[in-house]
């Protein structure tokens, strides 16, 4: 009866090699099922002399043939320059397939072998590789991770080395998926209710530019031809000398250029101030006063602000419960808030715990958390469910972003409307006053 050697996984996730006599593969591997392993590899054992015979008369050329064979069975990654970077909605749904596998039962190694067989996004699937190929080499799921930190972030690892020292991967798996589910279902909510004013806004700055750099001029010579000479009506030529200004200051033609046309400081302006403002941004200095300024915003600090407080509370209220240290989980929300203000108070309260003290006074203290939310947590800290209450808190302000959302959505769309409805106009009533003035001489 012919020998297959086999390579296999155990319930723990462990590799498995032997050998079993049986008659066919495929008996080898539903024998390999029956034993609860899941077969990786089945090779017939009588194969393998075969590779090696022709090098009997060479010495060490067997050896070469099987390094040589050794080598095939190894999936080899892809290159980290070609590889691109992993969306977060790519990162959330690898996640919760990974839970979901986990969860039915399904060892993590040969999980991440059925994901990155089926993944198509070229950077994910090179990084699932190593990962697989790391935890083939004896390392644990979180040290792999930690080798793409600008795939997975500190909460991720944190929270998966949380999940593996307390035996409880798969239940930390499905938080995780679940907390990045709703961050990306919120972002998704803010740019998707931003973009319709952002569009009409540029569309509409496009159309008042064409008015004024190319309409408008027109009108001022049909003007000059028709009045021989007569001074246009103040508020006409007030918008006359508009359109000349941003005429000039668009597009200028200089004798450098050849007399082409070159994008004036009109254009070049916002640029640099952009340019400016990212600079400004990566600092620390510039950076909070610019975290500072989006809190305090007129219309948007409100969303800015319920945003950041219900990502404080889902982040921290899953870290706890997915059984990270407080002090661990309270540097990881500091380094993934997203706002400096935030990221100050966090570390306030990091070294109030530090120091045995309770978590709500330096929240007080900070004056970015409502009393509402600092009352809650109180509450939760007195009656040890603090990891409840934080998530209870994040839903709650979910919620409220998504009724901010719709708010602001239905109280920019008016106000759009009366503004482009004044800037049109009052182009149009320049446009006429001349024609008015013009009827009045002839009917004179």
């Amino acid at each position: 009866m012919p020998k297959f050697n086999y390579v296999a996984m155990n319930q723990r996730g462990k590799e498995e090699k032997g050998t079993l006599d049986v008659a066919s593969q495929n008996e080898a591997i539903n024998r390999l099922k029956d034993m609860g392993f899941f077969p990786t590899k089945v090779t017939e054992a009588t194969a393998e002399p075969k590779k090696g015979a022709k090098g009997k008369k060479g010495g060490k050329k067997p050896a070469k043939a099987k390094k040589k064979g050794k080598k095939g069975d190894i999936n080899i990654p892809m290159p980290k320059f070609l590889q691109g970077k992993v969306k977060p909605k790519v990162l959330t749904t690898f996640t919760r397939q990974l839970a979901t596998l986990v969860d039915a039962g399904l060892p993590l190694l040969r999980g991440l072998r059925v994901l990155g067989k089926q993944e198509r996004n070229p950077a994910l699937k090179g990084i699932i590789e190593e990962l697989a190929v790391a935890i083939e080499g004896g390392s644990t799921f979180s040290e792999g991770l930690a080798q793409h930190p600008k795939t997975f972030n500190k909460l991720f690892i944190n929270m998966v080395k949380a999940g593996e020292m307390g035996g409880v991967l798969e239940v930390v798996l499905n938080r995780l998926s679940e907390f990045m589910e709703k961050a990306e279902k919120i972002k998704g909510k803010v740019v998707a209710a931003m973009f319709y004013p952002a569009a009409v806004m540029v569309v509409a700055g496009l159309i008042l530019l064409l008015l004024m750099v190319v309409v408008v001029p027109k009108f001022k010579q049909i003007f000059a031809d028709m009045l021989e000479g007569e001074p246009l009506p103040d508020f006409t030529q007030i918008v006359m000398n508009i359109s000349d200004y941003i005429k000039d200051q668009t597009i200028i033609f200089p004798e450098w250029a050849g007399g082409w046309p070159v994008p004036g400081p009109a254009v070049w302006w916002p640029i640099i101030f952009f340019i400016i403002l990212k600079v400004v941004a990566k600092t620390k200095f510039g950076s909070y006063w610019l975290d500072f300024g989006k809190l305090k915003a007129p219309v948007v600090g409100p969303l800015v602000s319920k945003v950041s407080i219900s990502r404080f509370s889902r982040t921290l209220g899953t870290l706890v419960s997915s059984g990270v240290p407080i002090l661990q989980a309270l540097t990881i929300v500091r380094e993934t808030s997203g706002n400096m203000v935030v990221a100050r108070a966090v570390t306030m309260v990091h070294e109030s715990v530090k120091e045995g003290d309770t978590i709500t006074v330096p929240l007080e203290t900070s004056k970015v958390f409502p009393p509402m939310v600092i009352s809650m947590i109180d509450v939760g800290e007195q009656t040890g469910a603090l990891p409840e209450m934080l998530m209870r808190i994040a839903d709650n302000f979910d919620e409220e972003v998504d009724n901010a959302v719709a708010a602001l959505t239905s109280l920019l769309e008016p106000i759009m409307i009366v503004f482009l409805a004044i800037i049109v106009g009052s182009i149009v009533i320049a446009l006429f006053l001349p024609l008015i003035k013009l009827i009045d001489k002839l009917g004179g």
